[in-house]
């Protein structure tokens, strides 16, 4: 199967987004934050969600993303595609070139191998993995290394100290 890091980290954020943006919107920093993926690379991969209308952009104080739909409308063959990302096993990208320009004596095996990875991946929704309790639990606790406490000490303690 060929999933690259563009599928993959569309996927994470996307579940990233679904989680923490319950009650408002979130911004592609602290998705970068939580997540580890680069902030750019997250803002090409949200033109291309937001494109494929999976996303919204609130602007202004409090802005960020929101999706664009129920979670549970929001499957995950989908936000592969919309990255144009394709799930496909065979060698030849299911152009049945892969021997001399004709398809490759297992070209069927891998052909069906990608249909049955695509249909799976078509039944789960955003909202489905929201339900599962690890998911939750692991949300949680990114949400709580993202966060960034900030000691203030009185000027007379960073004199002296």
């Amino acid at each position: 199967m060929r999933l690259t890091t563009k599928g993959r980290y569309a996927v994470t954020a996307m579940l990233d987004l679904a989680y923490h943006s319950q009650k408002h919107p979130v911004t592609l920093t602290d998705i970068a934050t939580r997540q580890t993926i680069s902030l750019s690379y997250l803002e090409q991969l949200f033109a291309r969600l937001r494109k494929a209308g999976m996303v919204k952009g609130v602007r202004g104080p409090g802005g960020g993303y929101t999706l664009s739909r129920s979670a549970h409308e929001v499957n995950i063959a989908d936000i592969i595609e919309a990255v144009d990302e394709t799930v496909d096993s065979t060698k030849c990208g299911g152009k049945s070139n892969c021997h001399n320009d004709q398809p490759c004596i297992t070209h069927d095996l891998w052909m069906g191998l990608s249909e049955q990875i695509r249909s799976y991946l078509k039944q789960i929704t955003l909202g489905q993995l929201l339900e599962r309790e690890l998911v939750s639990e692991v949300a949680k606790r990114q949400g709580k290394q993202g966060e960034h406490v900030i000691e203030l000490k009185p000027l007379q303690e960073r004199k002296t100290a």
